[in-house]
């Protein structure tokens, strides 16, 4: 459900089912009618599990619980290749749970045996192995049944099965119970939930719903011939003591022998509204858990649809993690860059504040000639890009109509002359500006071998 963020939400679902099962089992023991004195040996003949033997032997002078504590605390201890194949962190929980079904019901003892699995595997198991008592018909009745605890338990709920003895049969079609004695449709199992679901409460479901519909019945057997001596009169049953409607057989040996007199009675009708109470309530536990297997099917595609959104938000989280790695640095390098102009740019001011102290001088006089010709020849080049400009400025203008045109020719014929005279002396001033660098150059050079 990481597992998870989402767990937490899934066991409370879990745990809410549950609730349900168990507010339903504890609704059908309410609603489910006693059954009057009169006719339970009637009912008691027709299941076939009524015996004429002595009531249950006294229990042993060890209580089921210390004995499990003690086999269990062995048994669990072991290491090595003896050592049972269950997770070492759920031994503890295994071990609580066997004792509570011990304590609850002494009849179901634990004990290690080999267990054959389906594809051939054979493993040393935990098993509880014994009798689960039933209340029918206002007797009580014990049906032999081993539970097995597989490797995974108990994440995954453990292995029921019936044991019926050589004179009894498993009902047809029973809805729990299928033909080789596995207990498969119980509510309690297809609802298994770790860690709530116990092995405790599964004995007592089971033998809740064993009692409204019982899985076993005893083998009908002929009645014997009357004795010769009474051949002239009809047999007639034997009366039998009033307290063997209420016998309980004992864990050992898990027979239910049938009653020779009693086997041959025809069923006798049910009373219509024990079999409407029961089958209401059969129907309301099989509505309720099919609402619930419904429940957990829609809140299954509901978190597999949020782990889906689960993962494209951690896909966006890194995605955007990213992004701001890269922006982060970015903005680091424009840091340091910024830095750096702010330093070149109090550079900068620092050289101008001292550079202009006490410089009041126009800009003209910022640039000194090197010598008299460099002078001359800054004049006439000046004086000839002035006498350029004012010739455009007089082709605009007549082109204008602001100047007459005799006007124009006349001030472009003396502006030319002018430039002419100013370009001719800088033409002179350029070669005496190279005789006088070559003469320079010549003085510099080193002197001559002489002849």
């Amino acid at each position: 459900m990481n597992c998870t963020r989402f767990p937490y939400s899934l066991v409370a679902k879990e745990a809410s089912k549950r609730s349900l099962a168990v507010f339903l089992f504890h609704l059908s023991l309410f609603l489910l009618p006693s059954q009057p004195q009169i006719g339970q040996e009637k009912q008691a003949e027709t299941l076939g599990l009524r015996s004429p033997m002595a009531p249950s032997p006294p229990p042993p002078a060890a209580s089921g619980g210390h004995y499990a504590q003690q086999f269990l605390n062995t048994a669990l201890s072991q290491r090595g290749p003896s050592a049972l194949p269950y997770a070492e962190d759920v031994k503890w929980l295994i071990r609580n749970h066997l004792v509570a079904l011990a304590d609850a019901f002494p009849s179901l003892r634990p004990r290690a045996a080999l267990f054959t699995h389906n594809d051939g595997r054979a493993a040393h198991l935990l098993q509880a192995d014994g009798t689960i008592p039933i209340t029918h018909g206002g007797a009580v009745y014990n049906l032999p049944a081993v539970i097995w605890l597989p490797e995974p338990y108990p994440r995954a709920p453990p292995l029921v099965f019936l044991s019926p003895t050589r004179d009894m049969l498993i009902k047809p079609n029973h809805p729990l119970v299928d033909r080789s004695g596995l207990v498969a449709g119980a509510p309690y199992l297809r609802s298994w939930v770790f860690p709530s679901s116990n092995l405790l409460d599964l004995a007592r479901s089971l033998s809740h719903l064993f009692g409204l519909d019982p899985p076993l019945f005893t083998r009908s057997t002929p009645n014997p011939p009357p004795p010769a001596a009474a051949s002239s009169m009809p047999p007639s049953p034997s009366p039998r003591p009033p307290s063997e409607a209420a016998t309980v057989y004992a864990p050992r040996p898990y027979r239910f022998p049938a009653s020779p007199q009693l086997a041959s009675r025809p069923p006798p009708a049910e009373d219509p509204a024990e079999v409407f109470r029961r089958n209401a309530i059969a129907k309301l536990v099989d509505t309720a858990y099919a609402d619930a297997a419904a429940l957990r099917a829609t809140r299954e595609a509901e978190v597999e649809a949020l782990f889906a959104v689960q993962a494209e938000l951690r896909g966006r989280g890194v995605l955007v993690n990213e992004g701001v790695r890269k922006i982060t640095e970015e903005e680091e390098a424009l840091e340091r860059r910024l830095q750096d102009v702010m330093m070149a740019t109090d550079v900068i001011e620092a050289w101008v504040a001292e550079n202009r102290k006490g410089t009041d001088a126009k800009a003209e006089e910022a640039i000194q000639p090197a010598d008299a010709l460099s002078r001359q020849m800054l004049e006439c080049t000046a004086n000839d890009m002035a006498l350029e400009d004012a010739i455009y400025a007089l082709d605009k203008a007549v082109q204008e109509g602001a100047v007459p045109f005799d006007g124009y020719l006349r001030s472009v014929r003396a502006l030319a002359r002018e430039q002419f005279f100013q370009r001719v002396l800088c033409t002179k001033v350029n070669q005496a500006q190279q005789q006088a660098q070559v003469a320079r150059m010549a003085a510099r050079a080193p002197p001559q071998y002489e002849s």
